[in-house]
């Protein structure tokens, strides 16, 4: 990482240092000139690269001529807010390195830390999640250069085995009419799928700025040769079908292959009822022209004034062209609301029969208790649909500074017994550094934990074992617990008399739970996951120690201290 210190005898420059970049290397500054005239960044050795925009800051890629261990500047000309470097041979191998991150995005560290979380800035929904070319990437709501939401981007990062992630470019920046509105949009969320036939893939995403005419969302397709750069981005879909009384919001674009070899779309959006799913289709098999609206195959009737978001859509117990094959339908109700826990900003999973045209539900489910698993993307790995979410829920995510969110684990989507499981994927075990505990907990002992990260999985003799899991935080009260009521996840303040939403699987009898703590997170697995509670922690410091209230005898537990 870099070192900022200002050059001796001259207050006003300052100077990054840094290992040094081998020649040939690709450097990306973000940069933005703090007044009029523009501003100098001197690559020693390399040149000059000026700054001139002061409404934005503007990524400028230079490819060395030589090796490259510092760079100078003015600090009252300029703003540096991110710096790194790349091989472009090498990239999806090795990922990014960091040069340097000036304080406005630059997040706290947590050490020990196991769920993927930007190298910089803001994050929020998932998208893009797919496997090309033998890589799983993930594309995500980015913006670069402040702990907040603003102007979005699509960050970028590839994996192997959807756990050790490496961060790549950033993927999509928006255009200049969502700067000249002030930020108030961007590159929102969408999908992207290989196209057969076609080398690199395709990614689709919706073009947003507040309150443009006639059409707030636009949806847009872009073409990746190399698996990291963006082609020019172009307009496939650039209104709403007439005569439904739709709202403004029409976004979040799913590309995938029907079980008639089409392209389908699916976009979320609102009419006067409440949430609806739209679902479009193209003869085009690039998916860049001839789209058609199909129907509405969800319409939300529960949870009050909703909007859909973020929906996905893919066989889930077959191959697709199989008309046996069950589908599972995926949407997040923003401004849903529970009264019964007081929980907003719901997420469903609707399991049945898709003919390409019409879905026809067989049964619906949360896809979690603990609401913080929003934005909801997935696709079919080579092991079978595995499914990824934002870490956080819009309830307590403000537009001001944030510590940083995280993604979830990756979860199996499984169909089993009638129900939907959603278990942590099987590589979640590489994450285990070394088992802590396999009888203090069970005995009703308490166990301490080093670094906050930790795997904890009790299993009881019996289905329905009343329990409590307390876990030890410096300000918060928190606990996994088990009754006649379900299973619940107990958040809220040491000293709060305020009543918080209560996290609950409402009726859930259980027979094992898996635990996943993390700096500011807890997941929850029930029943090889038939039960999946998620909460994002009001207070990222560690839990400092765990203790089983349980009938003794009933049950075994042991417990791993986890890192990546």
């Amino acid at each position: 990482m870099s070192q900022s210190v200002p050059e001796t005898g001259q207050p006003s420059r300052e100077t990054i240092s840094f290992a040094s970049v081998a020649a040939g290397e690709t450097v990306e500054l973000f940069l933005m000139a703090r007044g009029p005239e523009p501003a100098v960044v001197a690559l020693p050795d390399n040149g000059e690269v000026i700054a001139r925009r002061t409404d934005t800051f503007e990524r400028h890629r230079i490819v060395l001529a030589k090796p490259l261990d510092s760079l100078g500047f003015d600090p009252e000309t300029v703003v540096v807010s991110a710096v790194y470097s790349y091989d472009p041979d090498t990239v999806l191998d090795s990922g990014i390195r960091v040069l340097h991150a000036g304080p406005a995005p630059t997040p706290p560290e947590f050490a020990g830390g196991y769920h993927f979380r930007p190298p910089f800035g803001w994050m929020n929904d998932p998208n893009g999640f797919g496997r090309f070319e033998g890589r799983a990437h993930l594309f995500y709501q980015h913006y670069p250069h402040r702990l907040r939401w603003h102007a979005m981007h699509w960050g970028h990062a590839v994996s192997d085995d959807l756990i050790h992630w490496r961060h790549l470019p950033v993927f999509l920046e928006p255009g200049d009419a969502v700067l000249a509105a002030n930020g108030a949009g961007g590159v929102f969320s969408g999908s992207a799928l290989i196209i057969p036939g076609e080398s690199g893939f395709r990614a689709f995403f919706t073009d947003h700025i507040d309150a443009r005419k006639p059409e707030m969302e636009i949806q847009c397709a872009v073409r990746c040769l190399d698996g990291f750069t963006a082609g020019a981005p172009q307009t496939v879909l650039a209104g709403r079908p007439e005569g439904l009384s739709l709202g403004d919001d029409n976004r979040d674009p799913y590309v995938f292959q029907g079980p008639d070899g089409r392209l389908k779309m699916l976009l979320g959006g609102r009419d006067a009822e409440g949430g609806v799913v739209l679902l479009h289709e193209t003869d085009d098999p690039t998916g860049t022209a001839g789209w058609r609206f199909v129907g509405l195959i969800h319409r939300e009737r529960e949870y009050g004034h909703t909007i859909g978001e973020c929906p996905a859509m893919l066989p889930l117990d077959g191959p697709a062209a199989d008309p046996d094959t069950r589908w599972l339908l995926i949407v997040g109700l923003l401004m849903s609301r529970d009264p019964s826990t007081r929980r907003r900003n719901l997420t469903f999973g609707m399991v049945g029969r898709f003919d390409g045209r019409s879905f026809t539900p067989e049964f619906r489910q949360e896809l979690d208790f603990g609401t913080d698993a929003y934005g909801f993307q997935a696709f079919v790995d080579r092991d079978g649909p595995v499914g990824i979410a934002w870490l956080a829920n819009w309830t307590d995510i403000v537009r001001t500074t944030d510590w940083p969110t995280a993604m979830t684990l990756p979860r199996r989507l499984l169909f089993r017994n009638g129900a939907l499981l959603t278990p942590p994927i099987e590589a979640a075990t590489t994450l285990r550094q070394a088992l802590v505990d396999d009888h203090r907990l069970a005995a009703g002992e308490p166990v301490a934990l080093d670094s906050g990260g930790a795997e904890i999985l009790i299993e009881f003799e019996e289905t329905g074992v009343p329990f409590e899991l307390a876990l030890s935080h410096p300000t918060l009260k928190l606990a996994i617990t088990a009754d006649t009521s379900g299973l619940a996840i107990v958040h809220g303040g040491e000293n709060s008399d305020m009543p918080s939403p209560r996290y609950l699987a409402a009726d859930a009898l259980v027979r094992s739970i898996h635990v996943f703590l993390d700096r500011g997170s807890i997941e929850v697995f029930a029943d090889d996951g038939r039960y999946a509670g998620t909460k994002r922690l009001a207070d990222p410091a560690p839990i400092t120690a765990i203790r089983l209230e349980a009938p003794q005898g009933r049950a075994a537990a042991r417990v791993w201290q986890l890192g990546l």
